[in-house]
């Protein structure tokens, strides 16, 4: 299933290569870059239409990549402008039928040169499993021409954009194929294929688990669900406490009983298990570039369906450690699976948890796509730490109030807690219940907005995003 892997960055010379690509800031080109006066001509007039001009020859190709001038306050601002700068170059190659691109730099940082080339390669991801005519692009090698980057950047670069890929194409597989044991399969072929260790418990042995949330779920369902424990502990591990990564893996979500309507809503539920895959594609990426890092992932996993025997509003429901929960709506079912993991996560005694999930509307609604929704128990410098990790990536997140009026809107009349708090408030509310199943530092991530486009953007296509995997991957490399 999970064949669409992106094309691997080498190192190159510049000198050799038919199609170059050189980066520079704008207003900087002079002949000492090797530009003809007709070519510095293009370039001046291209760094005031979009910045890439392309100058072909009967011999060469020069494409020139010019981006506004740098600070250090900007750093960040400067990756995301060769990241998209990386999306706009990839299209011009489809336009010329370019197959090959060596790039070099002529600005200091070499981290924009590698942001450039992530923007060209995450642009070139495709989604062809059901095509009959799979037409991929043109483009099949990208090389680097850059003393200052070693092969060891390269190679780890590859493997958090494979991660990526990964995560993208199991957002894009339909439940009929992408079951939730299947969705387990898949990542014990991942865990194979990165050497880290996958356990999958199965429907038997998540009743002895006592996962009443998962099950409830589950009840609607003719497939079975699963948990799946992921866990990479390499021999210099720096950490003594793990850290836990937890991903919502509703692998379709109708609402069960509170049905969703279909327009815009439950034709893109396949989706709904975003979050499992970006923690999915970080574990890989990690356990491929052996990052000195104890890290496990859980991902409760199954569909939520109106089946015969649906659990229903007004049902009350046992959750992993005896929280009763009051079910006031069953298309708030992200959060009762999670709770049964959060509670599991005990277990490890954690360094820090972190769970990401397509959990609410509101989310959208106050964010939209452009970012994610955080809050929870961490320390403060450890989310500003990820928001700066965030900005960082482009995978941006904005820290929700966690006040303490909030959990009144959950509380039950019959039950310990109830599953919904209400239209106000709803993205926080959906925290505040998970947050009952913590003892330990904890930051969710709402992922709702960003884990799924409805239209390209930049180097995002539609679809799944894989928005995630290099938030938790940096995040994680930084603790190291």
């Amino acid at each position: 299933m999970l064949d669409s892997k992106p094309i691997q960055i080498s190192a190159g010379k510049i000198a050799s290569a038919k199609e170059k690509v050189f980066l520079l800031e704008k207003g900087t080109a002079n002949a000492k870059m090797g530009f003809t006066a007709w070519e510095l001509a293009e370039l001046k007039k291209s760094a005031e239409n979009g910045g890439i001009a392309i100058l072909r020859s009967e011999k060469e190709t020069k494409i020139a990549v010019q981006i506004d001038k740098l600070s250090k306050e900007s750093l960040a601002k400067s990756k995301e402008e060769c990241r998209r700068k990386g999306a706009t170059l990839f299209k011009e190659t489809k336009k010329f039928h370019i197959e090959n691109l060596c790039l070099t730099s002529f600005v200091n940082d070499p981290s924009l040169l590698l942001s450039l080339a992530e923007g060209i390669i995450l642009s070139n991801y495709q989604f062809l499993t059901y095509k009959s005519d799979k037409k991929k692009n043109q483009l099949k090698k990208l090389s680097i021409d850059d003393a200052k980057l070693k092969s060891s950047d390269f190679a780890e670069l590859n493997e958090v954009l494979t991660g990526v890929y990964y995560a993208r194409t199991l957002v894009n597989e339909p439940v009929i194929t992408l079951t939730a044991e299947r969705f387990s399969k898949e990542i014990q072929k991942l865990g194979k294929a990165a050497n880290f260790s996958v356990k999958v418990l199965d429907k038997k042995e998540i009743i002895k688990e006592k996962m009443g949330g998962l099950l409830a779920v589950n009840y609607g369902s003719q497939l079975p669900p699963t948990f799946t424990i992921m866990e990479y502990k390499p021999k210099n591990a720096k950490n003594k406490k793990p850290y836990v990564l937890v991903g919502k893996g509703v692998v379709y979500d109708t609402g069960g009983l509170s049905l969703k309507p279909t327009p815009g809503s439950m034709d893109s539920m396949k989706s709904d298990m975003a979050g499992a895959a970006a923690v999915v594609g970080a574990m890989y990426a990690v356990a491929k570039n052996k990052l000195p890092i104890h890290v496990v992932g859980l991902i409760p996993a199954t569909d939520n369906r109106p089946g015969e025997m649906a659990y229903t509003p007004g049902d009350v429901i046992t959750l992993r450690g005896g929280i009763t929960v009051e079910v006031l709506n069953t298309d708030a079912e992200g959060r009762l699976i999670l709770g049964d993991a959060l509670d599991y996560a005990k277990k490890y005694k954690p360094e820090l948890v972190l769970d990401l999930a397509t959990l609410t509307g509101a989310q959208v609604m106050a964010i939209g796509q452009h970012g994610a929704a955080i809050m929870g128990s961490a320390p403060q410098e450890i989310k500003n730490h990820l928001a700066a990790i965030g900005y960082d990536t482009h995978e941006r997140v904005a820290e929700m109030p966690f006040w303490d009026e909030y959990d009144e809107l959950i509380k039950s009349d019959i039950a310990d807690i109830k599953n919904v708090g209400g239209r106000e408030g709803g993205c926080i509310t959906a925290g505040k219940f998970l947050a009952h199943f913590t003892d330990y530092p904890w930051i969710h991530i709402d992922i709702a907005g960003p884990s799924f486009l409805n239209a390209p953007e930049h180097y995002k296509p539609k679809g799944g995003s894989g928005y995630g995997v290099r938030l938790l991957y940096h995040f994680l490399k930084s603790k190291i």
